[in-house]
């Protein structure tokens, strides 16, 4: 199925639908926009028709210095089968011969009110948040000092045990069970919660809780950037788990890396102290302040300054 329809525009920008209201209904594919000042010229050669077709002063205003012939043909070849909508900004008039083309192809033609920089910014944010690649994570987010942290783990680790511990401390949940990814731009996952599901927590022997009722409309949040995962396993005594800090485990969701930490989990252990401060250090890391590599550099002083005695 489609993301996005033209539909799904008009609704969104309240744009005005002047004709060809039988193809409102056509997908968009691509978040790029085009402006097709060299086509009003008459090249059309690269004519990119599966975009959104954005007019604006520029090409409106050359578009009336051509013949009526010319003008009647550009705004013709605009209009294909593919081409899911055709929008004039600034509530400009429309011109005659894109409305009959566009009635003929059942391309609609829309206008906005808006100027046409902005109106292109906003429809671009739009569409890349629609159109960027998702997937789902089953484990739970919580935004810790602004940090979105992402806890995952077999069943019944103690996820949601732990994310209750967080939320008590002052910290905001996202999502429990089921994190919904989007990619929507190079190295930027957001995480969202499945509306059936948001606000809620499962605790197993408790049963589902529904956290912004209980702690209050600060205890939650909509979405969040995820920029660590922390993975709690059960404590193996013959795995080597790592001590300083030093070597920095990744975690591969959709075309993104992100830095993963593996806690393991024992009774006795406060795992929301330790996703805390490990939300906390990773913030230290990205200021440019790491205290595994300040104590590797004191140790080798250390070590140097007693080979020379």
């Amino acid at each position: 199925m489609a993301k996005v329809r033209t539909k799904d525009i008009i609704e969104k920008f309240n744009l005005e639908l002047i004709s060809g209201e039988e193809g409102i209904s056509r997908p968009i594919t691509t978040s790029d926009i085009s402006r097709p000042g060299l086509e009003m010229a008459g090249f059309f050669d690269y004519y990119p028709a599966e975009r959104i077709q954005l007019i604006g002063k520029t090409e409106m205003s050359f578009a009336e210095k051509l013949s009526d012939a010319d003008r009647q043909n550009r705004m013709e070849s605009l209009c294909t089968d593919i081409t899911p909508g055709i929008i004039i900004t600034r509530d400009m008039e429309v011109p005659e011969g894109l409305i009959e083309a566009s009635e003929r192809e059942a391309v609609p033609v829309m206008r906005s009110k808006q100027k046409t920089t902005r109106f292109s910014g906003l429809l671009t944010n739009f569409l890349e948040s629609k159109l960027a690649p998702t997937t789902a994570v089953h484990g739970v987010l919580v935004d810790i000092y602004g940090v979105g942290v992402l806890i995952t783990g077999k069943s019944g680790v103690g996820k949601s045990e732990t994310a209750l511990e967080l939320v008590k401390r002052g910290h905001r949940l996202v999502a429990d069970d089921c994190v919904e990814i989007r990619q929507e731009d190079e190295d930027y996952l957001v995480g969202t919660s499945p509306e059936l599901i948001e606000h809620l927590l499962e605790i197993r022997g408790l049963g589902i809780i529904n956290v912004m009722t209980l702690f209050g409309a600060g205890a939650v949040r909509s979405n969040k950037r995820i920029s660590l995962v922390m993975n709690l396993e059960l404590w193996d005594q013959k795995k080597q788990y790592d001590r300083l800090g030093l070597d920095e485990e990744k975690m591969k969701i959709i075309d993104t890396d992100i830095t993963r930490l593996t806690i393991p989990v024992r009774p006795g252990r406060n795992l929301a102290v330790i996703i805390e401060v490990a939300a906390m250090n990773f913030r230290l890391k990205r200021m440019g302040v790491n205290a595994a590599e300040q104590f590797t550099s004191r140790l080798s002083d250390v070590i140097e300054d007693g080979d020379n005695d």
